[in-house]
């Protein structure tokens, strides 16, 4: 399995890795990677590998650069490059394009806030949700949201942002999560039977966590991180479901 650092550290933007084997002309898998593969509502991430000297910015035209445009995990994270892929062997460069990765983190960990604010406002349980580097929305189990909801959800969203409280995550043997966690904000039973150690993701004081949800995305260190939040309405998502959309300032 190529080694997803992106899981432990959402800040790292540049490292070095080897291509183990490329499927295809354009699809590259390396033993480590900090590129975060679409998956969970988050899109992927985008940027550069570079190999003997390309992409540092001298200007001497040494080595050779190929542009990230899409990245997937299959049995293997995968980077699909522009161009003829690098050799197996070859050291590369990645860099991750950060504002990008900024922009889904900080929506990311929004997102989790609003799903625990509706649990706790409206018992609203998240269905689903998509983030993008300029907006989001979520998708709820609820009949019809009104304006004054709309307000008091944005208000306790930004409430939260004010209050700076940390966010932090952990690995946790799956039986140890669904035997001491609260099934209904971790969202286990969503993940495949298969995946037998999951990641959890925390938002606040660690003895009380005001969210605490099983997530693989990257997150910003502190909801104080995310900046304003703006509730720009909600649309039916069929019988008994809503969606809210959001964009951050």
């Amino acid at each position: 399995m190529t080694d997803a650092r992106y899981l432990d550290d959402a800040e790292t933007h540049e490292f070095e890795a080897t291509v183990e084997t490329v499927r295809g002309s354009d699809r590259v898998v390396l033993d480590r990677t900090y590129f975060y593969p679409t998956g969970g509502g988050q899109p992927h991430d985008t940027g550069t590998l570079s190999a003997g000297g390309g992409g540092d910015g001298d200007g001497d035209g040494d080595g050779v650069t190929w542009d990230v445009t899409d990245v997937r995990k299959r049995d293997r994270i995968e980077h699909v490059v522009a161009g003829d892929a690098p050799e197996p062997g070859t050291t590369v460069t990645g860099r991750v394009d950060a504002a990008r990765r900024r922009a889904h983190s900080r929506y990311h960990t929004a997102q989790h806030l609003l799903s625990a604010v509706l649990l706790d406002e409206f018992d609203a349980e998240t269905t689903g949700n998509q983030l993008y580097a300029d907006h989001a929305h979520l998708d709820c189990a609820y009949d019809r949201f009104d304006d004054d909801d709309l307000r008091t959800i944005e208000t306790r969203l930004n409430d939260l942002v004010a209050s700076d409280r940390p966010v932090r995550w952990y690995s946790l043997d799956r039986d140890e999560a669904e035997a001491t966690l609260d099934p209904e904000r971790t969202r286990l039973h969503l993940l495949p039977d298969s995946i037998r150690e999951v990641r959890i993701v925390e938002i606040g004081d660690a003895d009380d966590p005001f969210d605490r949800t099983a997530c693989a995305g990257t997150h910003v260190e502190s909801t104080g991180d995310i900046g304003a939040v703006s509730v720009t309405g909600r649309t039916t998502q069929g019988s008994a479901h809503e969606r809210v959309n959001f964009v951050l300032e």
